[in-house]
């Protein structure tokens, strides 16, 4: 046994050994020990001589002169007591029993369902709409209360069915108030396998807007009513394995994403708090988001502050659902940049780079990627914004983009300006298939600039771009124009020597919509032939429907009729248009300065088809 040491009490020690000889040494655990201890009392207490060898066990030390103070109640002398180890373990094994005994003893006297309507009430009022829940079972071993369903109702103003609905609740709780008080303290909320209802309205208000607002609440937002759940808050937030659909209001285009999770902590409606967000898009992409929000807007949830850092990869923009399927856009996006709002204005900075995109139709996606590096704002009550910055790379070609769009609608639209200078042809071509535009087999560009000054406008899905575009000093290889224009090029001397076309300039008035692309006031300069002119469409599909004149150079006119008129009977009725055209075809008469001869493209701009007409505009 060790020892216990008892120091100079006084008159407290021999009060002490009063009590003592009260009690029957029965109850002391043994008369043995009990004799001990009292005779250690009456040593500190200065009544009897200390001989420590007389007990053996026990060190009675005191902190005196040799002679004791007669007793007095005033004496400042105290008792200390240390237990032995045997019964220190004896006390805490026991002790953990009965903590044990209470853990399991304790879901038999307490039913967790008695929590429910609190649970309910409490959601309820947070949220600002009807929380129900199924049974509820307490877990100790967790330190949780799980919730078999749970369901949160939408605003009635959206739709009748549920906002959210979970398989499962997991409510963390605080164990100590539980076991001794029976309080529920909540101290996490664990959302397992959550569907979510995402609606917009026509005015491009959320259904989520009006989540922990006063019901029927009208104040503005200087003067907004305080929030049901001002005081609710909660150390940790999860949703995990859910899916999420995204949808505007009547419309059948629904946007669904999987493997939602989100884990936020330190929640509260007063208080910013830090969150992670990730999901699966449509068509297999991924988006994560990492920041901060709060605190949450008592009037309007989406116009709650927040900033964080987005990140999209392999978003597939034909499956969004933001893109009618019919437009034939189409490609693979991926961003990655920072979001920020204040509760009135968002701000946007950051890339986006697309693959593959496709803008028409039956187009073969574009060969090379685009990149856009932008800053932008967007007032959020107006659901209205602005393209401050906007730098469109392909290769080394730049063109800047800017202007205003417009998101309060069913579909976005836009209203934006785009001017590119001197952006080399060689890197421009490989986004030409994803407008329909594919060169005749073999053909490649390998030298030459583009200008472009063009206007888009509309929704972006049936986005019109218009403008004027200008090529120039461009070489085409393996494809010579003078020898595909068939019977034209006999009538017009025109060898088939050569390979490649030397392009001058070609410019154009540019008309690009849904249903192809539109060309007017074409004017086509190449030296070995003359000048093209003339107007014509290109289908969504690739088909070209184009009436041309060509304007002959004056040094291949001569031999030109000459050999026409001589040659058959095809031959002296071109030749006798020419005249008609010409008024007798001297040299260097015509438009341009040369002999215009009127001839149709048709076919695709893969293989074009080159006819002479009798008339212009044939």
């Amino acid at each position: 046994m060790s020892s216990i040491r008892v120091e100079p009490f006084g008159d407290a020690s021999l009060r002490v050994v009063r009590h003592m000889e009260a009690i029957s040494p029965t109850t002391s655990g043994g008369t043995a020990e009990w004799a001990q201890l009292r005779q250690a009392f009456l040593i500190s207490a200065g009544r009897v001589t200390k001989n420590q060898n007389d007990y053996p066990g026990f060190k009675a030390s005191i902190q005196t002169p040799s002679r004791l103070p007669e007793p007095s109640v005033k004496s400042p002398f105290r008792i200390v007591g240390v237990l032995t180890m045997r019964k220190f373990l004896k006390i805490s094994g026991a002790l953990v029993v009965v903590l044990i005994l209470i853990a399991l003893a304790l879901p038999f006297f307490i039913s967790a369902n008695t929590f429910k309507p609190k649970l309910e009430s409490e959601l309820s009022g947070a949220l600002g709409r009807q929380a129900e829940m199924g049974n509820l079972r307490l877990s100790l071993r967790s330190g949780s209360v799980a919730v078999d369903s749970f369901s949160v109702a939408d605003d009635p103003a959206f739709s009748s069915s549920p906002f959210l609905t979970a398989q499962q609740l997991r409510v963390g709780v605080s164990l100590l108030p539980l076991i001794f008080s029976r309080r529920l303290e909540v101290t996490s909320l664990t959302i397992a396998d959550p569907q979510v209802r995402l609606l917009r309205a026509p005015s491009g208000r959320w259904n989520y807007s009006s989540l922990g607002a006063s019901s029927g609440s009208t104040a503005s937002p200087a003067h907004a009513a305080p929030l049901p759940g001002g005081n609710f808050s909660v150390g940790e937030l999860k949703l995990s394995h859910g899916s999420m659909t995204v949808a505007d209001v009547g419309s059948s285009k629904v946007r669904k994403y999987e493997n939602v999770s989100l884990e936020a902590s330190n929640v509260s409606y007063s208080s910013e708090f830090p969150f992670h967000f990730t999901a699966g898009t449509p068509g297999g992409g991924t988006v994560k988001m990492d920041g901060k929000a709060g605190p949450i807007d008592s009037t309007d949830a989406s116009l709650t502050p927040f900033n964080l850092r987005l990140t999209i990869n392999n978003l597939d923009l034909a499956s969004t659902g933001f893109i009618d399927p019919s437009s034939g856009m189409g490609g693979r996006m991926g961003f990655d940049g920072s979001l920020g709002s204040n509760g009135q204005q968002a701000t946007s900075q950051g890339r986006l780079q697309a693959e593959k995109v496709r803008l028409a139709p039956d187009a073969t996606p574009a060969t090379v990627p685009v990149t856009i590096d932008y800053a932008t704002t967007y007032d959020l009550r107006r659901s209205a914004g602005l393209l401050t910055q906007g730098e469109i790379h392909i290769g080394k070609a730049l063109a800047t983009l800017a202007g205003a769009y417009d998101m309060a609608g069913a579909t976005t639209t836009l209203d934006m300006k785009m001017d590119g200078t001197a952006m080399p042809a060689t890197d421009l071509q490989g986004v030409f298939p994803a407008v329909g535009l594919i060169l005749p087999k073999g053909a490649a560009l390998q030298s030459g600039t583009l200008d472009a000054a063009l206007k888009f406008s509309g929704p972006v899905d049936a986005v019109v771009i218009a403008g004027q575009v200008k090529l120039a000093n461009a070489r085409m290889t393996g494809f010579n124009l003078g020898g595909e224009l068939g019977a034209l090029a006999s009538f017009a001397g025109l060898g088939k020597s050569g390979t490649d076309t030397e392009i001058q300039t070609l410019s154009s008035n540019v008309r690009v919509d849904t249903a192809g692309t539109n060309f007017e006031n074409m004017n086509l300069i190449v030296p070995a032939i003359g000048t093209l002119t003339g107007h014509g469409t290109i289908s969504a599909r690739g088909q070209l429907n184009c009436h041309m004149t060509a304007h002959l150079a004056s040094n291949t006119v001569t031999s030109a009729v000459g050999n026409a008129v001589a040659q058959s009977q095809i031959g002296r009725a071109l030749g006798g248009a020419l005249a008609s055209l010409t008024g007798g075809g001297g040299a260097g008469s015509g438009a341009k300065g040369g002999i215009g001869i009127p001839f149709n493209i048709t076919g695709t701009t893969a293989k074009p088809i080159f006819t002479p007409t009798l008339t212009p505009g044939g």
